[in-house]
């Protein structure tokens, strides 16, 4: 659910929650945007103690705390200076005030309210003084005072060689076997005949999902350059191999093994909120008929989030969750072929049932809460 509450004590979001951040402090992150989200009930843009406390002081964040789209008002109803004391107090240093003059908590408001936060020392000074010295350390730090003017060749770097094939490395490290029986995986590459099933094989779209090209995402060709699943597997697999596609499962007819690719359509903040996760119908149905070929199945996952698999975990030999891999679908091929041993490890637990989504965050971390489907840190060589 966009803009969620987390409920759990601050052991369990230490150990679960807060691993990415300290990483990413660590390699020298510029700037961090505050969720919408809250803790135990508290709107993060109020919650000093993580703002200030444990990500400036105690991880040692000499960047600055930028707040999400008029994320401020959210701390207070209808008492906007509040809402920008407690902000700043808690340690944001640039807040993104959407709106204009002659609206509603627009930035005119903002620097006049702020002003008399200051004067009424409601806001210290120092406090100021650290945001500006925050923002004007990593505009030095990105050379913005010595030339402001955007650098055309940049553009050449997009897309190019080298970052494409980061790319593939972060895609084929960070996906998820989550089953492999009877050794389905790896796949041979001379094997006779392989059937590709499902429409997300042959779609970039669906591989970025949403904030790619435009905020919601969008199905199909979203981007120059890139590579499917359908296209990774035809240049991944020996000459002779025969690699059929269809979209609804009806090349399986005297294929040796299916890759069946399902998932999610692209989606951003509030659209993606869904009353459950249940894989969708249809997307079961194509792992069950997959089945009933009685041939091996492999099945890939796109998501941006576990879903509740149901009987297509049953259904397929081996399952991979490939998160949202974006554009380089060879880093999959890479695994599902032979060319890397997958690595990758679940970042949080695995809900069972929609009932378990409530305990999932926790049960890795709680003996007595819902057993996952499957516990954070989860590959199969655990």
């Amino acid at each position: 659910v966009d803009q969620g509450n987390t409920v759990c004590d601050e052991a369990t979001l230490r150990k679960v929650h807060l691993p990415p951040y300290r990483a990413a402090i660590k390699a020298g992150v510029g700037s961090i945007m505050v969720s919408y989200n809250s803790w135990n009930g508290e709107k993060l843009h109020g919650q000093k103690h993580l703002l200030t406390d444990v990500l400036k002081g105690e991880l040692g964040f000499h960047g600055f705390l930028v707040s999400d789209w008029a994320a401020i008002d959210q701390i207070e109803t209808n008492n906007f200076k509040n809402c920008i004391e407690r902000s700043i107090n808690a340690g944001l240093d640039m807040i993104m005030i959407p709106n204009g003059s002659g609206t509603k908590n627009n930035y005119v408001e903002f620097i006049t309210k702020l002003k008399e936060l200051v004067a009424e020392g409601k806001v210290p000074q120092s406090r100021i003084d650290d945001a500006v010295l925050r923002i004007l350390r990593v505009k030095h730090k990105m050379g913005l005072f010595e030339s402001t003017a955007v650098d055309p060749a940049l553009t050449a770097a997009i897309g190019s060689p080298e970052h494409r094939a980061v790319a593939r490395q972060c895609v084929r490290e960070s996906l998820v076997v989550l089953k492999n029986e009877s050794r389905a995986l790896p796949l041979a590459k001379n094997i006779k005949h392989l059937a590709v099933v499902g429409a997300a094989a042959d779609d970039l779209g669906v591989q970025c999902g949403g904030w790619t090209v435009e905020w919601q995402g969008k199905r199909g060709n979203v981007t120059r350059g890139g590579t499917t699943i359908l296209t990774a597997i035809r240049n991944t697999v020996a000459p002779g191999t025969l690699v059929t596609f269809s979209r609804d499962g009806s090349d399986l007819k005297g294929a040796d093994a299916a890759v069946v690719v399902i998932g999610e359509m692209p989606y951003a903040e509030m659209a993606g909120d869904r009353s459950n996760l249940n894989l969708a119908a249809a997307d079961v149905a194509l792992v069950e008929k997959a089945k009933a070929a009685g041939i091996p199945v492999v099945t890939v996952l796109f998501s941006g989030r576990p879903l509740i698999l149901g009987s297509a975990l049953d259904a397929s030999d081996t399952f991979i969750a490939a998160w949202l891999p974006g554009t380089e679908g060879q880093g999959i091929a890479d695994v599902l072929l032979g060319d890397f041993k997958p690595t990758g490890k679940l970042p949080r637990s695995w809900p069972r049932t929609n009932d378990g989504l409530t305990t999932a965050t926790t049960a890795a971390v709680r003996p007595s809460a819902s057993a996952p489907l499957f516990p954070q840190g989860f590959n199969l060589d655990n």
